[in-house]
């Protein structure tokens, strides 16, 4: 009767392992492809994003550069017309002088 049992289980044990591996083979086969493409799906979808943020962040600082370049554009802008005003008082004024010494020369010394 042992002999039997023994028999009888040492049968059971090893089919519950040949049909557990059988099993365990088809369920990996099966979601193995699952898996991979859900991962694949991931990845891209991770991609997206990234790319999506970086082009936000390109445009933003884009859109700070022109601003600072319009800025800077009107300050420099500013500076060379307050130079040119300069340069044109004072070209007026080395004109008068030259006029002023042409016309009177004795009083145009006396004066420095």
């Amino acid at each position: 009767m042992t002999t039997d049992t023994c028999t009888c289980r040492d049968h059971r044990f090893s089919i519950g392992v040949l049909v557990g591996a059988f099993v365990g083979a088809a369920l990996a086969i099966w979601l193995a492809p699952r898996a991979a493409s859900e991962l694949r799906q991931r990845v891209t979808d991770s991609a997206k994003k990234l790319t999506n943020r970086a082009t936000e962040r390109y445009h933003q600082v884009g859109t700070r550069v022109d601003a600072a370049v319009a800025d800077l554009t009107k300050k420099g802008q500013s500076v060379r017309d307050e130079v040119a005003e300069a340069v044109g008082r004072g070209a007026h004024e080395v004109e008068r002088l030259a006029t002023a010494a042409k016309t009177d020369p004795v009083a145009e010394t006396k004066k420095h």
